[in-house]
């Protein structure tokens, strides 16, 4: 996978230093065999054989890991695929991969974006926070890999199906509802009958070719029958369930969530659907975690040294404000049951062996490996599949103009009697002159129903796309009735189906008074029009005779109107969907799926262009409640995981694009943000900082929320270009972020902009149920076609604050490495990808640096592709000569194996020696041998395979030798 290398301008001179602590070492001199990379900034490997966890360090939340065995993949090895939570990111669905499940990178997504309606795409009003796509389901069967995607707001659940899971194209059906937390599950012990497990705990059985749901199961496992267990309780959740056949039974591991807390759950039979299967099974369950909060996620498969299956946990936990970070934990059996992490406890950065060992090559190219990543913007990522998902996009309604800014209702003022009005179910329509205004009004009596009152029939009148103004006056008395009431319009669409919408909310009336009653409503293109009726009512109730005096109240209404607005409504455009030529490393996801009419790699070479394709309105509200700021309506903001503990972003911005009322900068955002942005107002550029924090006000001044902190901002004169720079800490402070923001005009003097701006957490409407993010973005307050150049985007781990030296030690480290290879030892397309990134690293050791961000993006872009190098040259190096053989003796009517291991090879080894009794480590010198022996405390051993690895150096062998049984009498 080629990675992006940082391009950076030798600086003639050296500029004075502002931030304390940021020094311009001298060169020292570096051997080359110094080079020892650090893993990456999403990589807990020490590099010793062992992991800390959580594995990630940012956010991966609803984890599903599939095993692809080595005899069915092109590689050879056991390769592991993850898939995981989204929600409103695009492109979705993010396939990693691993071979030693501790390290990760993303090789794919699903679909570049689940959907082109308003929703998925930030329009009209409408957003996907905390919807989109939810907890997927990823697995392989019989050539073919799917994922099963559920949508909380996008048309429910969908499978996707590829033939290759890294480059192909995915093809979608869609299943027409929708299934919480689905799991796919072959059943392989009944001729690999499809079903999903999914909800708490239910199963639908899938048709053959997995387009549709032939058969429902409801409750297999039913809370209820376990609310007696403490790691179920009579309260709290099932949810998150994966079923798994091991060892002839069904597991079924999900989250729990009694009084005390989030726990891991394991349920089995020997009938997948349990009790109701046609030989009844219900489920046994055990507790099978309750340490630190790890909880929901997958089991996963390692295969030890004889060929056998050992299950491994994975469970996220969660860790805000970095987000759900998974871990891989460790499983100890015993009659069928798992024990999880060391006897049952997962501390937090506790450390474990890893489970699978690969040669020392390999595995420095591993920790390498990574989910977020350094960007330089030169549009050298690889085009993927996913970009060319075709998308129909919809004509759109045909509005009539006559019909729209006028008023639709007949005789509103009611100034002509009951003219134009008609009863709703049973109800007598009587002018009287008790008018709100004018002099007439339509008094209602003998309600018989809720729904009982003044009606207009609008058929005809309505149209699709359209938003209307809908109102009406209305008063109500009597000595009985209740002191306030609330009052509806509701419109009854009739035809083959007769449906019901309110078209306001409830407003509550007073007695006696006159209440005006309001809303507006769009009407959906899927509703049909052909009989429509508008009523008032009062809430409905299944029998309102037993109350009238509460329910059935007279009322006298006047006043009404119904007026469609002027269109306005944006529509999708095919350019909007189209591939736009630019292609982003995978690290990237946009905040919704973006309009690729307005952001570019290709307008300018080597930069970022971001175009403000239309006004913010702050007319957009969370499905909890709620208006979003400006921030959370830019829908082409660029984001990245964010990392921990510490993580330092800098980036760099052409701002002679913008227009007056343009923000552009660099965030560290969720629901609640802070940022470092440029603004222009009346042609002046002005740097500052933005900090929106929690509560989260219903109604809000996105003007005032999004406005620089006092004392935090500075002119920028005419400057053209600025640096910015963000420190986001989730160390210092548990469960909170603070974010230190600073800005440059060259790139090597830094102006601080105050101290650390905070806290931001999780928010607790989940409303954004995600870790926090950084982002680039760009919004326009007053005009469209204003534009920021971004031209790249650098990570650390080493923040300001710290107060550390400027190190280059690694990135000399690196270079003098490269100078050791030879070309024709390697492949010339990752040769020539490798000297690409030696030349951005050489350029940036030959410049003056402000920041280490500087120095360890050109370098981390070096030795990932330098370690990519070394394994392709496994391959032609030439194999450590290992002689291995194998024998069993009886010790004590005991079994004991005897591995013997001699080095033919002229170089000294360190050896490796892996059996189902154990490991073995020993260094042998050239030409030497040793044996060594594993006891099986039985007087029985089955045959089986012991796996040998040895290194030295770049050369690595790695082979199986299989033993006989034995027995001892």
């Amino acid at each position: 996978m080629k990675r992006r290398t940082q391009r950076l301008a030798a600086v003639a001179t050296v500029g004075t230093l502002a931030l304390v602590g940021l020094i311009v070492p001298s060169t020292a001199a570096i051997a080359a065999d110094d080079w020892e990379p650090e893993p990456s900034y999403t990589s807990t490997d020490a590099g010793d054989g062992t992991y800390s966890v959580p594995g990630l360090n940012a956010d991966v939340p609803d984890v599903s890991v599939e095993r692809v065995r080595a005899a069915d993949n092109a590689e050879g090895r056991d390769i592991y695929y993850m898939i995981s939570t989204t929600m409103q990111l695009s492109p979705g669905a993010p396939i990693m991969k691993s071979y030693d499940l501790v390290n990760w990178e993303i090789v794919n997504y699903v679909f570049d974006r689940m959907d082109i309606g308003d929703a998925y795409s930030l329009r009209n009003g409408a957003n996907s926070y905390g919807q989109g796509q939810w907890a997927s389901s990823l697995r392989y069967h019989d050539g073919t890999y799917y994922v099963l995607v559920n949508s909380l707001n996008l048309g429910g659940a969908y499978i996707y199906r590829t033939d290759d899971i890294e480059h192909g194209a995915w093809q979608r059906t869609s299943l027409g509802r929708s299934l919480h937390d689905p799991s796919l599950f072959f059943d392989d012990a009944n001729g690999g009958t499809p079903y999903i497990i999914y909800g708490g705990v239910n199963a639908a059985r899938l048709n053959a070719d997995l387009t549709a749901i032939e058969q429902d199961y409801t409750d297999i496992i039913p809370r209820s029958a376990y609310a007696d267990k403490p790691y179920v309780g009579s309260s709290g959740l099932f949810e998150g369930a994966q079923a798994f056949y091991i060892d002839g039974q069904y597991y079924i591991v999900m989250i729990t969530w009694p009084s005390s807390g989030r726990q891991v759950a394991m349920f089995r039979s020997s009938e997948l659907l349990g009790r109701l299967a046609a030989t009844p099974a219900p489920y046994e369950s055990r507790g099978v975690l309750n340490s630190n909060g790890f909880a929901q996620g997958s089991l996963v498969p390692v295969t030890d040294g004889a060929g056998n299956d050992s299950w491994q946990g994975f469970f996220f936990r969660d860790t805000f404000p970095i987000g759900r970070i998974p871990a891989l934990i460790p499983a100890t059996w015993s009659g069928g049951w798992p024990t999880f992490g060391n006897n049952g406890a997962v501390p937090v950065n506790g450390s474990f062996p890893k489970p699978i060992t690969l040669t020392p090559a390999q595995e420095r190219f591993e920790r390498q490996k990574s989910i977020v990543a350094s960007d330089d913007f030169r549009n050298d990522a690889p085009h993927r599949a996913y970009q060319d998902q075709q998308w129909s996009i919809p004509a759109g309604p045909q509005i009539d103009p006559t019909l729209v800014g006028v008023e639709l209702l007949q005789n509103p003022g009611l100034e002509s009697g009951s003219t134009g009005w008609i009863a709703n179910d049973t109800a007598t329509l009587t002018p009287t002159s008790a008018a709100h205004s004018g002099a007439s009004a339509l008094a209602v009596t003998g309600r018989a129903t809720t729904g009982s009152g003044p009606a207009q029939d609008v058929s005809g009148k309505l149209q699709h796309g359209v938003t209307y103004d809908v109102s009406a006056w209305v008063r109500y008395d009597g000595a009985t009735a209740p002191a306030t009431k609330p009052f509806y319009i509701t419109a009854r669409f009739g035809g083959a189906t007769t449906t019901y919408k309110n078209l306001t909310s409830a407003v509550s009336l007073t007695r006696g008074q006159w209440g005006r009653v309001s809303g507006s409503f769009t009407v959906a293109d899927t509703q049909a029009l052909g009989d429509v009726r508008l009523f008032v009512e009062t809430p409905w109730t299944a029998n309102p005779s037993a109350a009238p005096q509460d329910h059935l109240m007279d009322f006298v209404i006047d006043d009404a109107s119904l007026v469609g607005r002027p269109v306005t409504v944006e529509k999708p455009h095919p350019d909007e969907v189209a591939p736009n030529g630019s292609n982003l490393d995978l690290a990237w996801e946009w905040n919704h799926a973006p309009d690729n009419r307005y952001w570019s790699l290709t307008d300018r070479e080597g930069w970022l262009r971001l175009t403000n394709g239309k006004v913010v309105t702050g007319a957009y509200t969370h499905r909890s409640g709620g208006e979003l700021t400006w921030l959370e309506e830019a829908r082409n903001t660029l984001s990245q995981r964010t990392f921990g503990p510490r993580q330092s972003v800098e980036t760099k911005l052409d701002i002679s694009g913008m227009k007056d009322g343009d923000v552009a900068g660099l965030a560290a955002y969720n629901r609640d943000f802070s940022y470092v942005a440029v603004k222009r107002v009346a042609g002046v550029n002005t740097v500052g900082v933005v900090h929106r924090g929690q509560p989260f006000a219903t109604t809000i001044d996105q003007a005032a929320v999004e406005s620089f902190l006092p004392g935090r901002s500075a002119p920028l004169g005419d400057a053209t270009e600025v640096h910015l720079k963000a420190d986001l800490d989730f160390a210092t402070s548990s469960g909170r972020l603070y974010t230190a923001f600073s800005y440059s005009l060259d790139g090597i003097s830094w102006t601080p902009l105050g101290d650390p701006v905070g806290p931001l957490s999780l928010d607790g409407g989940l409303t954004h149920f995600m870790g926090h993010r950084v982002g680039l973005f760009s919004y326009a307050t007053q005009q469209t076609g204003g534009h920021v150049d971004i031209d790249h985007f650098l990570l650390s781990d080493t923040l300001t604050a710290q107060q550390r030296p400027l190190d280059e030690s690694a990135l000399d480290a690196a270079i003098a490495h490269a100078g050791t290879l030879t070309e024709s030892d390697y492949p010339a397309e990752a040769w020539a990808q490798m000297q690409d990134a030696l030349d951005q690293a050489v350029v940036a050791k030959g410049a003056v640096h402000g920041t280490q961000n500087q120095i360890d993006a050109p370098e981390r872009a070096l030795s990932y592709q330098l370690a990519r190098l070394g394994v392709l040259n496994e391959n032609t190096v030439e194999p450590l000569d290992l002689v291995v053989s194998t024998s069993s003796r009886c010790v004590a009517g005991k079994v004991q194996l005897v591995v013997s291991v001699r080095n033919a090879d002229a170089v000294d080894a360190e050896v490796s020696v892996v059996s189902p009794l154990g490991e073995k480590k020993v260094v042998l010198a050239a030409g030497a041998g040793t044996s060594v022996s594993f006891a099986a405390r039985s007087a029985s051993l089955a045959a089986g395979e012991v796996q040998v690895t040895g290194s030295a150096g770049d050369r690595s062998s790695s082979s199986s030798t299989a033993y006989a049984a034995k027995t001892c009498s």
